[in-house]
């Protein structure tokens, strides 16, 4: 297999890891504070990160890797996991995950300002017609219902757009799962203490889905995604394989459904449909 399929294959298992995060998140922050939630999912995959990077005896990121190890952080670790799990008080799972047809173009427009890449016009296109139906339809959906949400949702996307484009960029010289490793030994110092900080005064009334959203977010969202995210942008590109973003929203409308019981609207498909059909032409013409 070349490179390029390799980071294809790389980058859709990762979309399919991912897809299950909104609703994990969504179920929970039904037990969990969203701030405890944030801190407490990046200090649980920091400390088997940093127990991965002891094992494996990897060496430590140059000085001049820090920023970007920095960034990286800031994006995925911190911003995207606490701007949707408190956007996730205010809108459903099944609501949220089509904003996430906007991550493609947010991911494409940080790997031309971050990662160097130059898609074609026609990419542009294809990507800018995904994103306008999300937008589309959060707008038919009546923003005055949870401004809020959407807009926090926004703001996730825009974070998480920077911090997968960074570390993409970075894995081509660390590898895909050392960077996510290090940006997230780099956050837990912080993220132990605050989460110590937030604990809640009992357990007790914290039902079984709620810690099973928490060990998902954890494990596979923050730590397990990443491996096979990182390596396939890498390795395909971070704009051409940052468009199998366009597929997450139709497995996340599924888990929705199945896991949640939460009603998906035909114009929920219709969208989703619609964004994922994008993706072929946008594939076309990345590079």
């Amino acid at each position: 297999m070349d490179r390029t399929a390799a980071g294809w294959l790389n980058g859709f298992i990762g979309v399919l890891i991912f897809s299950g995060s909104l609703p994990a998140t969504r179920m929970a922050v039904m037990g969990f504070d969203p701030v405890f939630l944030t801190v407490a999912r990046a200090a649980i995959a920091g400390l088997i990160a940093l127990a991965l990077l002891v094992l494996f005896r990897e060496k430590r990121p140059a000085a001049s890797d820090l920023l970007s190890l920095v960034i990286v952080a800031f994006g995925v670790v911190i911003g995207f996991p606490l701007l949707t799990a408190l956007a996730l008080t205010h809108i459903t799972s099944a609501h949220s995950i089509v904003f996430i047809g906007l991550l493609p173009l947010s991911t494409a427009i940080f790997g031309v300002i971050r990662g160097g890449e130059r898609p074609q016009p026609a990419f542009w296109i294809f990507s800018c017609v995904g994103s306008a139906l999300v937008a589309g339809f959060a707008l038919s959906q009546g923003v005055t219902a949870a401004p809020l949400g959407d807009l926090l949702m926004l703001a996730a996307i825009i974070a998480c757009g920077l911090g997968y484009a960074e570390g993409a960029k970075l894995s081509r010289r660390l590898g895909g799962w050392q960077v996510i490793s290090w940006a997230l030994v780099l956050s837990l110092p912080v993220m132990l203490a605050l989460a110590l900080f937030n604990l809640p005064l009992s357990f007790a009334a914290i039902e079984m889905p709620a810690w099973a959203g928490l060990v998902y977010v954890s494990l596979f969202s923050m730590l397990i995604g990443f491996f096979f995210w990182y390596r396939g942008l890498a390795q395909g590109g971070i704009a051409g394989v940052g468009q199998l973003q366009l597929l997450q929203p139709f497995f996340g409308l599924l888990l929705a459904a199945t896991l949640l019981h939460e009603q998906v609207s035909p114009i929920m498909l219709v969208v989703t449909i619609a964004i994922v059909g994008c993706v072929a032409g946008a594939k076309k013409f990345a590079r």
